[in-house]
Order: structure tokens, then sequence, then C-alpha cells
């Protein structure tokens, strides 16, 4: 077996070969264009992002691929003719908060406790059914071709595979993202789809994550789910408190949560796992700090530095301890507080802070979020130890050190840089009857027994970054 991973993720579109005994060779790498045509809003351009899954496969079929998987972004949807596939829309990713206002009139009508009682899942724009309603009301084209029974509704997965399989579905973790979904029943809720203003008829047909999925350029498709998901089955969790945290653009908490879908409400988002073909659904505690590597980036446009090597020996005593904490809700704070209008915050700044005071400040920030996080999450599971991590972060040892301080936790530094794909590739080999060997090894970093105490304080710095101004 040689299974092409495809990677279609928020900035890029990656292809990783992945042979029988676990060896990832990275074959397509390709960046697409981030659109912002208003405050809020954030696009891609559906046509360069199938084209780059499109360019992966090829790549993979010219080194030998005998079967491919794809993960997907998640939540970033849009609209497209049944006839002849051509999108009508941009891609509305994720991170867009275009609906805010769709979500908070919902919530001022009550109706936030029905959708967590089917979904899941909060009102909130994060999620692909107020942007796929926002669609309907605000494409002409998208009415006009629901109108005449050719509108096609979906997450990019679902576009992808329509595309280059000629079948039009998506799978059960994706669309447990959309709030359309119900959670217990894995399956399109009329009501759901009634309150968001989204015809079910125009949604894809949801089968598991694995199995006989169609084929593209002659390449059977065998795995399709989101990419976290995908990371978490990459990391070798299978039972109920496995956790791990992939430090991207966000951070992104996952834990297993078992056979019955965990219960709405608690901070963390309960989602499905995976299902994989001939199985029933495994399901999951999500949770998200919305500015991880983010909030890095935007520090080192600001120029508080020039290159990652600079911050990697941080971490050596708390900024916090001396007062000075970072909030990193640049783009509102997630998981469990859920509010989108909270704004970053540095506190305790003075003449003598210095560039990487405030750099350390922002991982320390970073560290904490998460640890608040994981304490929502094991109020619903216990976390088992040692936690895994992976992503571009987790390679900064100042920061694991941070992490491990902060969450009081032992961490596990994957040392395997793509556990997207290999869920992927270990998906795509369970359905054609193969074992794919996940590799667990890593650096293991204890918590300081000795690191002060500071959640407290954080909190009360998170609480002003939630005030609002004007």
């Amino acid at each position: 077996m040689r299974c092409l991973a495809i990677d279609q993720g928020t900035t890029s579109t990656r292809g990783i070969l992945v042979d029988a005994d676990g060896r990832a060779e990275v074959v397509a790498s390709l960046t697409h264009r981030q659109s912002h045509p208003r405050r809020g809003w954030v696009e891609h351009d559906p046509e360069e992002l199938l084209a780059h899954v499109a360019a992966a496969l090829e790549a993979g079929i010219a080194r030998g691929a005998t079967a491919w998987a794809l993960a997907n972004q998640g939540e970033s949807c849009l609209a497209w003719d049944a006839g002849t596939g051509e999108p009508v829309c941009p891609v509305i990713v994720w991170q867009d908060a275009r609906t805010a206002d769709v979500t908070g009139n919902l919530a001022h009508e009550g109706l936030a406790p029905e959708v967590a009682a089917r979904s899941g899942l909060p009102l909130d724009p994060y999620f692909s059914a107020s942007k796929l309603g926002w669609i309907l009301c605000h494409v002409p084209a998208a009415r006009a071709l629901g109108a005449s029974g050719r509108l096609r509704l979906g997450t990019t997965d679902a576009f992808f595979r329509d595309r280059l399989t000629g079948r039009f579905e998506t799978d059960p973790a994706t669309a447990s993202r959309s709030s359309l979904m119900n959670l217990a029943t894995c399956e399109w809720d009329p009501e759901l789809c009634r309150i968001f203003g989204v015809p079910i008829s125009a949604l894809p047909r949801i089968l598991p994550c694995t199995g006989a999925l169609g084929v593209a350029r002659g390449l059977p498709l065998a795995a399709s789910i989101v990419d976290q998901q995908a990371a978490l089955y990459g990391h070798g969790c299978r039972k109920p408190g496995e956790a791990k945290i992939t430090f991207g653009t966000v951070a992104f908490v996952l834990a297993i949560a078992g056979a019955a879908p965990p219960e709405p409400g608690q901070g963390p988002l309960p989602t499905v796992g995976w299902q994989l073909a001939g199985e029933a659904p495994v399901y999951a505690l999500e949770g998200g700090v919305h500015a991880a590597s983010a909030a890095l980036n935007w520090a080192r446009d600001l120029g508080l530095f020039s290159e990652f090597d600079e911050i990697s020996g941080l971490g050596e005593a708390s900024m916090l301890a001396r007062g000075l904490a970072f909030v990193p809700a640049l783009a509102g704070l997630a998981c469990p507080h859920w509010d989108r209008g909270a704004t970053g915050a540095w506190l305790g700044l003075t003449l003598e802070t210095g560039r990487r005071d405030m750099m350390q400040a922002i991982l320390e920030g970073i560290a904490y979020r998460t640890a608040e996080v994981l304490e929502a999450m094991e109020r619903c599971t216990t976390i088992r130890l040692p936690l895994a991590i992976d992503g571009g972060m987790s390679r900064n040892p100042g920061f694991a050190r941070i992490l491990a301080d902060v969450c009081r936790r032992a961490i596990l530094v994957s040392d395997q840089a793509e556990r997207t794909a290999l869920g992927l590739a270990a998906m795509a080999a369970r359905a054609q009857g193969l074992a794919l060997p996940l590799p667990q090894g890593g650096l293991h970093v204890e918590p300081d027994p000795g690191y002060p105490d500071l959640r407290r304080a954080f909190a009360r710095a998170r609480d002003v970054a939630r005030v609002r101004l004007v």
C-alpha cells in the first residue's frame, strides 16, 4: 500500500505519500490565496483549492500511490451547480464571522438550547449552518439553482469529492461540524435545516469516513474526514480520555469521549471523532484556542521578533509571576467561553518591558488558554497522560516547557510531523484490511512542581479582555 494523504487546509494543500511501514514523504505543497473582502470575512477560491487537490493527486499517482485519502478544513463551505459543478460563490472559510448577527438573532429568539440539543454545538458563526443559510439569502445564483432543483450546498470536501469522483458525499465527522447534523443519529436534522434556512435536499449524502468512496484519476478514495479528527486518529488515540493538541493557526484540543455523544453545553464541543465502515461512530470532545501560531505570526509582523529561533529559548521564568500577561483573544475566545466579542490584551506593561518579555507573555497566554480548555474537558472525561502535541509551535522547546508547567501535565512532543497524513493513511489501510504502524516516539516534558500556579491571575486578565470598550 502507498496511500496519498491530501491535507487540504486553511493556508495550503499538501500531498503526503505514506508507505506501508508508516514512512511519510511530502510530494506536493501548494499555498492558496486568502481573501478578506470585508472586515470579518475570509474567503477562498474554490477552483484554486480544487486545482491544488488535483495537482496533489497527480503528484501522488506519479510516485506510485495505490489509494488516496482526503482531509478537509472542517466548517468551510460553499454552493455550486449540480449540473455543471461550477461554484456560485467563494468558499466561506471557518474563520469567517459574517453571520454573527444571524446566530445572535437566533440566540435572541431562544433557539440556542434546541440547536445544542440536536447538533451538540453552540450558536456561533464558526459552524457551517449559518454560512450556508447566508449564501441562500445573499447569492441570487444559489437561490435560482435551488428553485430549479440544481443547488448543491456543502463543505469543501463534498465539493472536491463531487468534482473528482462524481459522488456528492461527506462524512459524519465533517457533518458534525455543520450544526445541521443530528449528533445522535448522524443524519441531517430537518428541524436544524429549517432553523438555519438550509434545504435538506441540497446537502450531500453522509457516509462513513472509510470505504469505497469513489475513484478520482483512476485512484480509489479510501478515507475522507476533518483534518483535526484525522490527526487524533494518527496519534493513535482510541480510548476515552486519550487526547492530542495540534498547535497550528488555531490550537485544537481533541479527546476521545467514547461510544455515546457527550452532553452539550459544558464548554468543550461534542463531535464525531470518526465512523469507520461497518462500525458505530466514535465520539470526541473538541476545544480550540483561536489564536495560537496566528498570534505568533501577528507578533512577528509587528516586529517583536524576526526568526522563530529567537523565541525557542524562552520560558525560564514566568512573566505572569512578574505581573505581565497576554490574553490571545485576537479572534475572540473559543472554548469554554465562546465569546466572539473578546479581544486580545496585554496587561502589566511598563517602561522596562522588552520584546522578549512580550513574546514570552504571548507563549504563556496560549498555554493558559490551552489549560482552560483542558480543565473544561476534565469535567466531561479524565484526560490521559502524557498529552500528545504536534504542529509548528510544538517544535519550540521553550513553549513545550511552558505548556507542561502551566497545564501541570506531562507532555509528549511528537517526533512525527505528519500526524494528519498518518491518520488518513491508517484509516485508508483499515478500509483495505491492512494495518499501518503509527510511531509513538517523541520528547517527554514533565511539569516543574515548583512552577507557580497562576491560573486565577490569568483568569482575571482574561476577564479584562472580555470588557467591551465601546
